[in-house]
């Protein structure tokens, strides 16, 4: 899996190079861009790594239930000098000694085996470290699916943010036509110097209005690229034809359903109410007895100076019982605190319960309205386009004046912007939707991708 990642990134390096030589803009669609946030986003990289760690807390539980193999070995040079009485001389008050040298070499192996065979403290880790492994797949699953939205959100800002500004910038062109029409017509004595100046007023707004959008537009991709590790000047636009996606479930209660069961925030903090619950059997576990299977195999050579010629092996094996009988009231303590964590950990749960329905209510009402919401914005557009087009033959036949020209336009480029922006409000309502429910996959990323399209 690495590898193809890493062939990815060379591959993707390339063609970035071979563009840039080329002088071509780099242009980039949904699916491509979460490929590339996958291995660039920091805080994505930064959830895949807490993962792997938190991997080992099964592993580090798991431990405690195995047997602990030990191996010692020593050697060492020894000189020593004895003195004592002379043997064969009869007890005398100055009886005489003899001073003996000894040069010898010691030596020792140990092989040692300790086995927990009943330890409640021992169980209660095994336990917690099953929830809290547990615990971090289920908060990486949350930070998987905030990268979707987080890539997704930014992906529409930028492409809203071209959008305004290519909005912003035909209004401004039509302003600039509009302007050169009523100088033309104050040259034949048929306009007035007031529609001039009316026009050249919004003409000077719209050149503001297209370098804010500029502004925003720079700060969009700006955020864009730090999720994908890449400079992108070009987005695939939304598609001419929008159609909604039909709901999958019936109604809210079968959403709220399936997000108790499957929202992976909800169950990382039914893992901390886990983890918190064998917290208190391992803290209460300092009051109960331990017993523990210990063998050991040992061979010393001359490990002392009166075993200097001696070889001994010695091969044993037992059991040992420790019992816990006062440690100055620090299990109690410990205890009390785990059972206040836990009873934190119980309310965070709640929290988070309730936090998730509010977010479930709001992108299903969301996703319901944008339907309705879409299809009116489109009517507007459509009656918007048909207005400017009437005014400006008003206008010509005197019925309507220049200013109701400019204003016809300005409403148009409103509706237009507003239709935009439900589109993609829609769409990421949509995906909100199933990641409060915790069932978004790759097939929501490819239904929402479909809706885009490479810009011609």
């Amino acid at each position: 899996m690495k590898k193809s990642w890493k062939r990815l990134n060379v591959i993707a390096a390339a063609c970035g190079f071979l563009m840039a030589t080329a002088g071509q803009v780099q242009a980039m669609g949904l699916l491509q861009a979460y490929e590339a946030a996958l291995m660039n986003d920091p805080a994505y990289r930064a959830a895949v790594s807490e993962n792997i760690a938190g991997k080992e807390y099964r592993n580090i539980g798991r431990a405690g239930l195995l047997p602990t193999i030990q191996y010692n070995y020593g050697t060492s040079k020894n000189r020593a000098e004895q003195t004592q009485p002379n043997p064969f001389v009869v007890a005398q008050p100055d009886r005489p000694t003899i001073t003996s040298d000894y040069d010898y070499t010691s030596l020792t192996n140990t092989l040692s085996l300790r086995q927990t065979l009943f330890s409640l403290d021992t169980t209660a880790r095994y336990r917690q470290g099953i929830a809290q492994t547990n615990y971090s797949d289920a908060i990486f699953s949350a930070r998987s699916k905030d990268l979707i939205i987080r890539l997704v959100s930014a992906y529409a800002d930028a492409k809203y943010a071209e959008d305004q500004l290519d909005l912003f910038r035909a209004q401004r062109d039509a302003y600039a036509e509009q302007k050169r029409i009523n100088e033309r017509m104050f040259e034949k004595g048929e306009g007035t110097k007031t529609d001039m100046l009316e026009t050249q007023a919004k003409l000077d707004i719209a050149e503001s209005q297209v370098i804010e959008a500029q502004d925003n537009l720079l700060n969009a991709r700006n955020t864009f690229s730090a999720i994908v590790g890449k400079d992108v000047t070009q987005l695939d636009g939304l598609r001419p034809e929008f159609k909604v996606m039909p709901g999958s479930l019936s109604g809210f209660d079968e959403w709220m359903q399936v997000a108790m069961d499957n929202n992976p925030e909800i169950s990382a903090a039914q893992y901390t109410v886990e983890s918190a619950e064998q917290e208190i059997s391992k803290s209460k576990a300092g009051h109960t007895p331990r017993l523990e299977l210990n063998a050991s195999y040992n061979r010393a050579i001359a490990d002392s100076l009166t075993n200097r010629t001696q070889d001994q092996t010695i091969k044993s094996i037992g059991v040992s019982l420790i019992i816990p009988i006062y440690s100055g009231g620090y299990v109690n303590a410990i205890s009390n605190q785990a059972v206040a964590n836990r009873d934190k950990a119980k309310a965070d749960l709640e929290s988070t319960r309730n936090r998730i329905s509010i977010e479930l209510r709001k992108q299903y009402n969301a996703v319901q309205t944008s339907v309705t919401k879409i299809g009116a914005l489109q009517k507007s557009v459509d009656s918007s386009t048909l207005l400017v087009e009437a005014t400006k033959q008003s206008v010509k036949g005197g019925v309507r004046i220049n200013l109701d020209v400019l204003s016809a336009e300005q409403q148009l480029v409103a509706a237009k912007r507003d239709l935009a922006q439900a589109k993609y409000n829609y769409l990421i309502s949509f995906l909100k939707l199933r990641v409060a429910a915790g069932t978004v996959n790759m097939d929501d990323m490819q239904a929402v991708a479909n809706y885009f399209s490479p810009m011609n």
